[in-house]
């Protein structure tokens, strides 16, 4: 019945004088690993057109089915996408998406903070894909 009690008491006294691991969040922020796959977004050529021509391989290919394209053609008979939606309360931050993309058009950021009010601000259209990064 006591050895229990020291053995408890000796995991204690080795974690006592280590250093604490805990980050003051807002104003430390842990520094990701360059394989961490966060919030996702659209990226842009040099020229700051649309590099997505809305194949709809990230769609086809997404587990949790949180990604909605649905493909246009400009004048020039370019395709890209009219409406571009990821429902970050579904997603599984698996990375496929960014995997299946031919062009490279859809990425994952080091970029955790994900939290929001409303499951509305959750749903990242085209515009919010391509602006989040921005600030």
């Amino acid at each position: 019945m006591i050895k229990p009690l020291l053995k408890g008491l000796g995991l204690t006294l080795r974690t006592f004088f280590t250093r604490p691991v805990t980050l003051q969040y807002p104003e430390e922020k842990m520094v990701m690993y360059p394989r961490f796959r966060g919030l996702h977004e659209l990226t842009r050529d040099k020229e700051g057109k649309i590099i997505c021509v809305a194949c709809e391989l990230c769609a086809a290919v997404c587990p949790a089915n949180c990604i909605r394209v649905e493909p246009a053609e400009g004048p020039t008979h370019q395709r890209f996408p009219k409406v571009y939606e990821i429902d970050l309360l579904r997603c599984i931050f698996c990375g496929f998406c960014q995997e299946a993309c031919p062009y490279g058009a859809i990425i994952l950021r080091e970029n955790y903070e994900t939290a929001n009010y409303t499951r509305k601000d959750l749903l990242y259209d085209r515009d919010k894909l391509f602006h989040a990064y921005q600030k």
